[in-house]
């Protein structure tokens, strides 16, 4: 769903939130009527990675707007952001002996991630580092120790953190940017886990736990300067997070998704709001 129209639903989203409070009502009821959740795909058991696909509608993975991502610096951070998320989900499913599941997530951003954004990375001088993603994914499946694999990781990562630091200035201070790709990463975990819920879909929740855990690592990086120019959305970030981490204890499946979507979806939109304009009307 477009920013503008999760600003908007978060509103609403608040508003209910109260409203069940106040009633009594159970979190159970409010999922039919939430805003609906971004397209994604459901592929993620692949052990290799998939021919490259053109994004439709020029959207990448997740709803990413890949043309923005050339002058927007929050677009083409949260790409790069998404991809983190995957990795850091396969890391830790990895550890927990899904070791298929393990290897489709780190193959899964060369495909969907890094082919859509290459023009944008070119143009920003970023080498290409697809090979690393593809060599963890057989890694995985190779049954490497888990240490290795960990410091294939920590590898991607600091190729990913290298790219980030190529992102367009678009005039936005670095806590605005910061917050903004936070902000996303949230949302996206909140979407999955309905998604999860809905389905009881473990692929669906890995991806939620991927975007909760490159959500902390992101305001880990940009916390600083978050809380010295942005405070109250500062606050509500990391209100969020715990919210979130209550959501996504571990990467192994849970025995039940049986987190408060409403307080999950409040939550990410309080965050939006604290940042008004600077993230929802991107």
């Amino acid at each position: 769903m477009p920013r503008r129209q999760k600003f908007i639903a978060g509103l609403s989203t608040l508003a209910l939130t109260g409203a069940l409070a106040l009633s009594g009502c159970s979190a159970g009821g409010e999922r039919e009527g939430d805003s609906g959740p971004r397209p994604e795909r459901r592929d993620e058991g692949a052990a290799v990675p998939a021919a490259p696909v053109a994004a439709a509608v020029g959207e990448g993975e997740g709803g990413v707007d890949i043309a923005a991502a050339a002058t927007d610096a929050v677009v083409f951070r949260s790409a790069l952001a998404i991809a983190e998320a995957h990795v850091l989900a396969a890391r830790d499913a990895y550890a927990a002996g899904r070791k298929e599941e393990a290897a489709g997530m780190f193959a899964h951003p060369v495909s969907e991630v890094l082919a859509d954004m290459e023009g944008a990375l070119k143009a920003r001088g970023v080498e290409p580092f697809q090979e690393l993603f593809i060599a963890a994914s057989e890694g995985a499946l190779n049954d490497e120790p888990a240490g290795k694999i960990a410091a294939r990781t920590d590898a991607i990562i600091a190729a990913l953190d290298k790219a980030a630091g190529a992102a367009p200035d678009d005039g936005r201070s670095p806590a605005a940017v910061a917050a903004g790709v936070v902000s996303d990463e949230i949302d996206r975990a909140v979407d999955m886990y309905r998604l999860a819920a809905a389905s009881g879909d473990y692929g669906h929740y890995l991806d939620g736990y991927g975007f909760y855990k490159a959500a902390e690592s992101a305001f880990a990086r940009g916390r600083a300067a978050i809380e010295a120019d942005k405070p109250d959305a500062a606050a509500k970030i990391r209100a969020a997070l715990s919210t979130l981490g209550a959501a996504y204890p571990r990467a192994e499946a849970p025995g039940a998704f049986d987190a408060d979507i409403a307080a999950l979806s409040a939550a990410s939109s309080r965050v939006m709001l604290s940042l008004g304009h600077e993230s929802a009307f991107r």
